[in-house]
């Protein structure tokens, strides 16, 4: 259904400091407004009203006293055929932060409304252009830092997981339909319009189908927010060195004193196409010093939020230290990759490197030298084995997004009832009760349950101005 907006709006579609910048306007005025500000170049021109949709037209913004503002193009689209579904226009000008403010001065002052966050996609969910797991595709598109990251939020946003939806869902009808037409004619028991081993096979299909995508999310996650990597050691073990190294900039103080790095440092960068999430901690010794102590705890913390750890070990240091903090270390790090780094190499002799024992299945070992950069590259290869993740392509259906994450996870529960009930032999009424839950479940993703004012705010709310 349509959705018919009274007000116009407008926004800066740019960011700052670029030679172009471009101002939006959607609405029902749109394009009478931008006509009051705007002079065709071509001699006796025909004003926007009267041009063809999906064309250009040059001329100037001017002020109510006839001064130019700026030459301008303004690009000009027509309900329905535009992002939002509504008339717009699109004003591009030179990029200066002066003339793109006085441009949005002029359309406010002849009607329109300056936007708010997202308030044109929401615009285009409302009125159909996109659904809404399309809609929060967008704004991942705009925030794609990687080529993984930029081929799932467009895969997403041309409708492929919204495709998997819909086939859940026209097998979910089916089912709800065949047990519907059972309970139209429940003064008839011995009639059953739905077999029931068919209906567990297709039901077997569904659980399938959402356990996967539910599953896809643990990737998704990683590829949309970073693999969370912690390195941990003793004090001045050299793991804030290590961090400047792998991120390419001084982000964290290096200095020879002991307690140095006292709270959490983070940074992402990209490795391989795939982004790490890198988390600075403070070292871990005993002490007296309240504030040292207070991060050596939120060490400890991040080890277990991490999915990587890397323990970083002075090749330098000979005596028990390092097998003291293994005690306190390797019991954080059962269930999660870990790489020894026994880090400056180049001042100690291969054979003076403590040996580790009881290290977990799987944990790999590295001699480096973070200062000197030894090593460097193996260790960020190592990192991208231990990511473990797959290779993505346009055509892959993965979860980034918590929200549907969430209704993936309940629609699965709910199906699960659907195929216990029909193995018990529940009758068709609850049966048809726990596919209902799962069909609105799924809906819930698309948009197509989401009918509170509160929720559009919250999803929307955190795209940019004039998207």
């Amino acid at each position: 259904m349509t959705i018919i907006n009274e007000d116009t709006i407008c926004a800066i579609a740019t960011g700052r400091g670029g030679a172009i910048g471009i101002v939006r306007v959607s609405g029902p005025e749109a394009v009478s407004i931008t006509d009051n500000i705007f002079t065709p170049a071509d001699k006796g021109g025909a004003p926007l009203a009267e041009r063809q949709p999906y064309t250009l037209a040059f001329g100037r913004i001017t002020d109510d006293g006839g001064e130019t503002v700026d030459d301008v193009l303004v690009s000009l689209f027509r309900a329905p055929h535009s992002y939002t579904g509504e008339d717009s226009t699109e004003i591009s000008c030179h990029g200066s932060a002066y003339i793109l403010q006085r441009v949005m001065q002029l359309l406010i002052a002849h009607g329109c409304r300056a936007a708010g966050p997202g308030e044109f996609t929401r615009r285009a969910f409302l009125n159909g252009k996109m659904d809404l797991s399309q809609a929060e595709a967008v704004a991942d598109l705009i925030a794609s830092t990687s080529a993984a990251t930029h081929r799932l939020a467009v895969n997403q946003m041309r409708g492929g997981f919204s495709r998997e939806l819909a086939l859940l869902r026209d097998k979910l009808l089916r089912l709800t339909s065949l047990l519907e037409l059972e309970l139209d004619f429940s003064d008839h028991e011995e009639l059953e319009f739905a077999d029931r081993t068919e209906l567990d096979t297709t039901a077997a299909q569904v659980e399938t189908a959402i356990s996967r995508l539910a599953s896809s999310f643990s990737v998704g996650n990683a590829i949309k927010n970073g693999v969370p990597v912690a390195i941990v050691g003793e004090t001045n073990a050299g793991k804030s060195t290590l961090l400047n190294a792998l991120v390419g900039e001084e982000r964290a103080i290096v200095s020879d004193i002991h307690g140095t790095t006292r709270d959490v440092i983070e940074d992402t960068t990209d490795i391989g196409g795939v982004t790490f999430r890198f988390i600075d901690t403070a070292g871990i010794r005993d002490t007296d010093d309240t504030i040292e102590r207070l991060g050596i705890d939120r060490t400890f913390k991040k080890i277990s939020q991490a999915d990587i750890v890397i323990w970083m070990l002075d090749a330098t240091d000979t005596t028990t230290r390092s097998a003291q903090a293994a005690g306190k270390i390797l019991p954080l790090c059962q269930g999660k990759q870990l790489i020894v780094a026994h880090n400056k190499a180049d001042l100690a002799p291969q054979a003076s490197m403590p040996a580790m024992p009881n290290l977990p299945q799987g944990a790999r070992s590295i001699s480096i030298s973070a200062k000197q950069g030894t090593n460097i590259d193996r260790l960020r290869q190592m990192l991208v084995e231990a990511a473990g993740l797959p290779e993505i392509s346009s055509a892959d259906v993965v979860v980034t997004n918590v929200r549907h994450y969430e209704a993936l996870a309940l629609a699965l529960d709910a199906i699960r009832r659907v195929r216990q009930g029909l193995a018990d032999g529940l009758p068709s009424d609850l049966v048809a009760q726990d596919l209902r839950d799962c069909l609105h479940r799924l809906a819930e993703i698309v948009g197509g349950e989401i009918t509170t004012e509160e929720t559009l705010q919250n999803i929307f709310k955190h795209f940019c101005i004039g998207k």
